[in-house]
């Protein structure tokens, strides 16, 4: 009897689960440090692998899954509210459960969510932990397809050149106006996804640049279209985005693989009405000769050659620094270049990117919400700080492509435009005769 009441009263205090405690939040401390693609799939978590700084490829994981001909792409960073973990069973019944539910043709997480909600009603072998759960739900993109833009551009099936019904000619008011120029862009980008539709954004909170505390409690992205990843500019701009080192400094090798990536590419966006409006600009400029194939080697030159950056020959590229994204390596570390929302999506869905907020615009009332498609906003990139930056959301490849190249070729190095809705100023960098960086600031 005495020892019975002995162990209820251990009970009682907590002393007979004092080693299971510390056991479980030393598992606990081991599950916060892990993604939610670990929690998902098991996998190790790729930021904790050993990387050799001389590796061109920096995302390997998608290399092995696109052995399997899809990609995974894991959530995002996470939030501040507490995260229900599963059984081994259970993750396996909702990621199958998730794969079923995007037959919808978009990456909706509703369904996963009343699903976390029954859980926890029924208390179903749910444990609740101190981790922050991921800001974006995992989800999958098919990439089978990008596997054949490896091949040379002669054995690419491409598609139909833009509907000749489309004015392409520049008139003589845009040939002597660069921001009219550039608002036919904006006209011509037949491509650009509609807000609501396509795609769902949430701002979140705004700040100022040097205020440092995260704003948005959820990702920049909430949902994309998985028809997106099927466009034929858009899939083909998503295959070069793993071809490159985001350290700068480091020399890229370029395989024969890649250069017929971007040359398929290059192709790709030469049959739209934005890239067509471009050769006929330059051309009646006397800038570029109307030979088709000298344009398209005049654009893979300009975009794809690489150059010096940080100290180091052969380091960077224009499309690089523009698109993807670099790191400075000198002093404290921080983001260069990397102004393209579908670059943010893919590495905010995979958990590299943090949405930290949007920055306050300078007018009063321009507040910026789920329709607006030019943000100035603030993130982390593998916890590098890029503290302000402004980005077009939906815009099509092929239109930022003939903007900057435009603006480069016309233009100077502040180059205000109207773009649809948005005035913005187009920011021009040359380096020698290259673009060393180019990008929109919204002026409102």
């Amino acid at each position: 009897m005495e020892g019975l009441i002995k162990g209820l009263i251990d009970v009682a205090l907590g002393h007979g689960d004092r080693d299971e405690e510390s056991s479980e939040s030393q598992s606990r401390d081991e599950r916060s440090r892990s993604t939610w693609a670990q929690v998902v799939s098991g996998e190790e978590d790729e930021d904790q692998q050993t990387t050799h700084p001389t590796q061109n490829r920096w995302n390997r994981q998608e290399e092995r899954l696109g052995q399997n001909e899809e990609w995974e792409v894991a959530g995002s960073r996470p939030s501040r509210r507490p995260q229900k973990v599963l059984s081994m069973s259970q993750m396996q019944a909702v990621h199958e459960g998730y794969e079923q539910d995007t037959d919808g043709g978009r990456h909706d997480y509703s369904q996963n969510r009343r699903n976390r909600k029954e859980g926890e009603e029924n208390n179903d072998g749910w444990e609740t932990v101190c981790k922050k759960p991921p800001k974006q739900q995992p989800h999958k993109v098919q990439m089978d397809h990008w596997h054949g833009y490896k091949r040379p551009p002669s054995e690419q099936e491409y598609s139909d050149e833009v509907d000749h019904g489309v004015n392409i000619k520049p008139s003589e008011e845009e040939l002597d106006d660069l921001s009219q120029a550039c608002n036919k862009l904006w006209e011509l980008d037949l491509n650009r996804l509609v807000p609501g539709k396509d795609y769902q954004i949430d701002c979140g909170d705004g700040k100022k640049v040097y205020q440092k505390e995260d704003m948005a409690q959820g990702s920049l992205f909430s949902w994309l279209s998985e028809d997106t990843f099927r466009r034929p500019t858009f899939s083909r701009f998503f295959s070069l985005l793993d071809n490159y080192n985001p350290h700068e400094g480091y020399k890229e090798v370029v395989t024969s693989e890649e250069k017929q990536e971007e040359a398929a590419f290059i192709e790709e966006i030469s049959r739209t009405a934005p890239i067509k409006y471009l050769h006929k600009y330059l051309s009646s400029k006397g800038i570029i000769s109307e030979n088709h194939q000298d344009f398209k080697r005049m654009m893979t030159d300009l975009w794809f050659d690489l150059y010096g950056r940080g100290g180091t020959s052969s380091c960077s590229s224009a499309f690089e620094h523009v698109f993807v994204g670099e790191i400075k390596q000198r002093g404290e570390q921080e983001v260069s270049g990397f102004h393209n929302w579908l670059q943010f999506y893919l590495e905010e869905a995979k958990g590299r990117v943090d949405y930290q907020g949007y920055i306050f615009p300078r007018r009063r009332g321009q507040t910026p919400d789920s329709e607006t498609q030019l943000l100035t906003i603030q993130f982390e990139w593998n916890g590098v700080l890029k503290s302000v930056s402004s980005t077009m959301i939906g815009v099509s490849p092929e239109f930022e492509m003939a903007l900057y190249t435009l603006c480069f070729y016309v233009g100077r190095e502040d180059n205000p435009v109207q773009l649809g809705p948005y005035p913005v100023n187009i920011k021009c960098y040359r380096f020698r005769d290259k673009i060393g960086s180019v990008f929109p600031i919204a002026e409102c």
